[in-house]
């Protein structure tokens, strides 16, 4: 059966979504739900260098679809590995990750690529670099092209046991760093911009970081090395989200640092945890970059069990809540795919849904991403079988984005048709939006705005397809008279008011 046609106009439609609804659901519309897809070292994608670009292109596709049937929302591509590049850039050579070859050509720009299929399928991208590190002495340094900004700057360079870093201490580094975000961020439509935790490196033995010409040159005004180091990576962080806030403030920059910032035992101020201490042993002072508004997010790798001896993830999720709690800095949990099964208490397919149960205790945790890709339907499968079953029961928005306007239009009209055994849904674009929500609420009385208040009756989130025409096929369509509502999400992820209702009788 037919929805109704032209004659429908918005004084037809629901009123905005109140703040206020009351809602029996315990399921949130808003959790980031994401995965990081690691292109250093073909961990996650492409399986192998040298695939075709149809290959490459076939294989993304299929990761992205198993995120989208998963209901995640976001995708974390490793667009810079180690000083190179996963798209087409004047700044640096393509990554060998693709060919084979450092700067070979793969015959597409896979970062565009990625970016049209996320948004098709509803997913937001986040293009992630990894800001300084260069890669192994072999085969990554020995093997550098000529156009290569350590072969132009190799003034640039610190060797550190096996691997090669760029000078964080180096002003110009700074800014060449900063620059190719920035670069990223202007040409391509991604969603948000994403450094892991490479800083200074981690030890390494009795390795030693030799930064002794900058440190000479730039460091009069610290009393410590260690202090100006932090201040180094503070700098590169506070120009990078300034200058992505002027140029596209939806946007979002976040870091994922390891996930003991101190222990208590050397600051009161720390975890009672006693492992690695990013601050002192990085000079990533995740403190400060979330008291300071340095990044919009911060998804620390919590990569321990509950109850762990010396890195509990329940006092980790506990100390790291408390740090955002009075701040404007989201919170987001990496979990450990990669772990499941490997040692006692990462066993069994509660592993990672034992983390989500602790972590709902928690207003301030605003979703999961999990390391890595390949992992979810591997060694993890089971568990995030589990994990769907307990907490992704249905699809959730991402978490908004402060400073937008009034939100986007709203949806006119939604036609709604049986085809065989599914329902077609299609609608004219509103405008500024960038995704589309729908809904499938039961009954034929008129959908009301607080039925869309959780996620109870959301079924999926939607993008425009590379025509930007839009559409959504329910390929379960109830045994009850339902009716269908959309509404726009906007680049700042806010959501507008909803369609006017399609009602659709028992196929």
């Amino acid at each position: 059966m037919t929805s109704p046609g032209p004659g429908d106009s918005n004084a037809d439609a629901p009123g905005p979504i109140p703040e206020d609804c009351e809602v029996d659901s315990d399921l949130g519309k808003r959790d980031l739900r994401g995965s990081w897809i690691t292109t250093v070292r073909n961990i996650d994608w492409p399986s192998e260098p040298g695939l075709s670009a149809q290959q490459q292109q076939q294989e993304l596709r299929d990761q992205l679809d198993t995120l989208d049937h998963m209901d995640f929302n976001t995708a974390f591509l490793h667009v810079r590995p180690t000083a190179d590049a996963v798209y087409s850039s004047d700044k640096e050579p393509w990554a060998r990750y693709l060919t084979g070859e450092q700067g070979g050509d793969p015959g597409y720009d896979p970062l565009k690529f990625a970016v049209e299929e996320a948004h098709k399928r509803g997913l937001e991208l986040h293009a992630w670099f990894n800001p300084y590190r260069a890669g192994l002495k072999e085969p990554d340094l020995e093997n550098l092209v000529e156009d290569h900004p350590l072969e132009q700057h190799p003034e640039w360079l610190v060797e550190y046991a096996d691997e090669g870093y760029f000078d964080p201490g180096d002003p110009e580094v700074q800014q060449w760093v900063s620059d190719v975000v920035l670069d990223v961020v202007e040409r391509y439509d991604v969603d948000g911009a994403h450094f892991d935790d490479f800083f200074y490196p981690y030890p390494d033995g009795d390795a030693h970081f030799d930064d002794d010409r900058t440190w000479e040159e730039y460091g009069d005004d610290f009393d410590s090395r260690a202090a100006w180091r932090r201040d180094n990576v503070n700098t590169l962080l506070e120009d990078v989200h300034t200058r992505i806030g002027e140029t596209k403030p939806w946007v979002q920059f976040g870091v994922s640092p390891f996930g003991i910032w101190r222990n208590d035992t050397t600051d009161p101020s720390g975890s009672a945890t006693s492992g690695l201490q990013s601050y002192d042993d990085q000079h990533a002072d995740t403190r400060a970059w979330i008291d300071q508004g340095l990044v919009d997010y911060v998804l620390p790798q919590l990569y321990w069990q509950r109850g762990n001896e010396a890195a509990d993830y329940e006092e980790l999720v506990d100390w790291w809540s408390e740090q955002v709690s009075d701040s404007d800095v989201n919170l987001y949990i990496g979990q450990a795919a990669y772990m499941h099964g490997e040692e006692e208490d990462w066993t069994g397919e509660d592993s990672l849904s034992r983390q989500l149960d602790f972590n709902e205790e928690y207003s301030e945790v605003a979703g999961n991403v999990y390391f890595s890709q390949k992992d979810l339907t591997g060694r993890a499968g089971d568990a995030m079988d589990r994990v769907a079953e307990d907490h992704y029961r249905a699809p959730a928005l991402p978490p908004e984005v402060s400073g937008g306007g009034d939100g986007p239009g709203r949806v006119t009209e939604v036609n709604a048709e049986h085809t065989g055994d599914s329902v077609e849904l299609g609608w004219e674009p509103a405008e500024d939006a960038r995704f589309y929500a729908v809904y499938r609420v039961p009954g034929e009385d008129g959908a009301r705005p607080c039925d869309l208040a959780d996620a109870t009756h959301l079924l999926d989130i939607v993008g425009p397809d590379g025509d930007g025409a839009v559409s959504f096929t329910d390929a379960e369509p109830a045994d009850e008279p339902v009716e269908y509502v959309v509404t726009a999400l906007d680049n700042h992820r806010t959501e507008g008011a909803p369609s006017p209702a399609a009602p659709v009788e028992q196929g």
